[in-house]
């Protein structure tokens, strides 16, 4: 279980990461853009990790504080969900 569980952390994060960079790449070219809606959708469903390494890496997003603030919420409630999966 534990492996499946990370792997679909690894997968979505990876998915995450290549939208925000996508995004960031048509912003530049004035290209269709990924609805923000979208970005935050793919943090909180597990991608957190993908969305922060790219506003890192990438530099997108960054000016935006509610970009940080679901990916704060989406960590903290996948811990909260899997320590009371652990606990229970």
């Amino acid at each position: 279980m534990t492996r499946f569980v990370l792997g679909g952390y690894a997968a979505l994060s990876l998915l995450t990461f290549g939208v925000y960079a996508w995004d960031k790449l048509q912003s530049k070219r004035d290209g269709r853009r990924v609805p923000e809606l979208r970005l935050h959708a793919l943090s909180l469903v597990g991608g957190f990790a993908g969305a922060a390494l790219a506003m890192a890496l990438v530099r997108h997003k960054t000016q935006k504080l509610v970009f940080q603030g679901v990916i704060t919420l989406a960590v903290l409630g996948h811990g909260a969900f899997w320590v009371w999966w652990a606990t229970r």
